[in-house]
């Protein structure tokens, strides 16, 4: 496709655009959503790649954080740009952690030589490690340091010609400052030379008591548009991303934001992005800075930790516009067990969740860029939690649906299918062992957990609470689901899970239930695709 206006993808456009393939220049992810080598994600990305041209706008690297990248997490970033190819690599001029502790946000870095310096010095890393020049995205932001020796613009246009690192100008994002510092838009686009900028962004903001906040959940502002034509005037037509990321509304509203980017930019010349040639980054001395991001982390986990950073920042009330970031990062929390935990949410509504996800990640510090992971440690955390005492069962939901949240990201495998048995003598089949799929777990509980998770999945009645229940989590498909399993073939999985042989697995089970269908559960346990191996025994 020629188009040069591209959407998000998101999920719940997945289904429109595999079956339909609708015309659009091309689509974005965010890398971390997408960092996991299997899953309906990451089929999903790699059915589209084929016909779509694709973009990764990273959210997690955090490049001016000054206790350094994390380099497990840009190698998992290394390996997703060898997966998916993309046309475009993008990344923010922003920090998101201190040792221990991500905050799942784009923090607003210091615009001082020393931050140039720190900033260049990753740029470098991670061109080195990609093997490809990466974009670098302006962000909102809702307090400036006092500090500051240049703009924002100026910082950037310095930062492309010291690494040669291309600039991914997000409009909205100008506008908002314009809006909460009194910044000039129009001048923050003169001030970046011509040939820089590779990409724009376009999204919608927010108007708050507090802040206008780069929120991304609803349609661009008639201001950005204007604003979109001065930056194609200067810089000249590039690829132009529509970001809607919250309240996502139906696609064809999406791709109307999108045909309108189109029509705008067509009436504008192409750009050529220029390469400039780039200077070997200076170290910096990181202590002072590593101090400033660490007051900051605790001003924004906490009220109380404004105080010590307030005299630094700039800002009309210092106060409310740190509580714009403890917002968004309690935001994030929030969204991320929602995600994972749906019928925890359905149990305790969601209120109650937004109160427990405040606790969660301030006694389970989130320690990596990817959100995915970060309800890890939840159900040992209800299992504590005092206010949910009246909900004995409740932890135990919450162990069910991490296991579901695992099977959705599990990477692809081989289903063992019942023909690999065909051959086996009955001996042979008795010593043999399987391996179970990575999206498959056996699953027990003193409550009747799993049928409660099925009646709420199904919209059916919910069962009584207080009697055991088992479960094998499969990936059937592409649909993480739970099979209902009694006692006796429980047990069986338990043990082949463990490395048993089929007859002794068999053994445990009839130990249980003299009455245990061995043929029938393992037909059935291959029907959901439980294994991805056998290993048969000798001659």
């Amino acid at each position: 496709m020629s188009l040069l206006a591209g959407v998000g993808l998101r999920v719940p456009h997945y289904r429109a655009f595999l079956d339909n393939r609708p015309a659009v220049g091309w689509l974005e992810v965010h890398t971390e959503n997408y960092l996991a080598p299997g899953g309906w994600d990451a089929h999903v990305l790699q059915r589209l790649r084929r016909d779509y041209p694709i973009g990764l706008h990273g959210v997690a690297l955090g490049l001016g954080s000054a206790h350094g990248i994390d380099e497990r997490h840009l190698a998992r970033v290394r390996d997703l740009v060898g997966r998916t190819e993309p046309m475009l690599v993008s990344e923010h001029l922003s920090w998101g952690a201190v040792p221990g502790r991500h905050l799942h946000d784009l923090l607003p870095v210091t615009l001082d030589a020393a931050m140039l310096d720190l900033f260049s010095a990753r740029i470098e890393r991670v061109q080195d490690v990609l093997g490809r020049r990466i974009l670098i995205e302006n962000v909102s932001s809702y307090v400036r340091f006092r500090g500051d020796t240049m703009g924002e613009a100026e910082f950037l246009a310095a930062l492309a010609t010291r690494t040669g690192c291309a600039l991914l100008l997000d409009i909205n994002n100008l506008y908002v400052n314009q809006c909460n510092h009194g910044e000039d838009a129009l001048a923050a686009l003169a001030a970046i030379p011509v040939g820089l900028v590779g990409e724009f962004h376009l999204g919608g903001h927010r108007v708050t008591p507090d802040a206008v906040i780069d929120d991304h959940g609803s349609a661009v502002a008639e201001a950005v548009w204007t604003l979109y034509e001065a930056a194609l005037a200067r810089f000249g037509a590039v690829p132009t991303l529509i970001e809607w990321d919250n309240d996502v509304p139906p696609l064809p509203a999406l791709l109307a934001q999108a045909e309108r980017a189109e029509r705008l930019a067509a009436g504008f010349p192409r750009a050529a992005v220029v390469a400039p040639e780039g200077k070997p980054a200076a170290n910096v001395e990181t202590a002072a800075l590593a101090d400033l991001q660490r007051r900051f982390a605790d001003a924004v986990i906490a009220p109380h930790g404004t105080a010590a950073i307030a005299a630094e920042l700039r800002a009309t009330d210092v106060a409310r516009r740190m509580a714009v970031y403890r917002g968004n990062l309690h935001g994030s929390w929030h969204k991320a067990l929602a995600s994972a935990y749906p019928v925890v949410r359905q149990l305790v509504g969601d209120e109650f969740l937004a109160a427990l996800s405040a606790e969660y990640g301030v006694a389970h510090p989130s320690e990596e860029g990817d959100l995915n992971c970060f309800g890890q440690h939840f159900a040992a955390f209800l299992d504590g939690f005092p206010h949910v005492a009246g909900l004995p069962y409740l932890p135990d939901v919450a162990r069910l649906e991490w296991l579901l949240h695992l099977a959705h990201y599990a990477p692809a495998a081989p289903v063992l299918e019942a023909t690999a048995f065909a051959a086996l003598t009955p001996e042979q089949f008795a010593d043999s062992c399987v391996t179970l799929h990575p999206a498959a777990s056996p699953f027990a509980s003193r409550w009747a957990v799993v049928p409660l998770w099925q009646a709420h999945r199904d919209d059916t009645a919910f069962p009584a609470i207080d009697v055991p229940s088992q479960g094998l989590v499969c990936r059937p498909g592409w649909r993480a689901d739970v099979t209902i399993e009694d006692a006796a073939c429980h047990a069986a999985l338990a043990s082949l899970a463990n490395g048993s042989t089929i007859a002794a697995a068999f053994d445990v089970a009839y130990r249980l239930d003299a009455g245990f269908d061995g043929g029938a559960a393992l037909r059935r346990w291959l029907g959901c695709g439980a294994f991805t191996a056998l290993e048969p025994a000798g001659p």
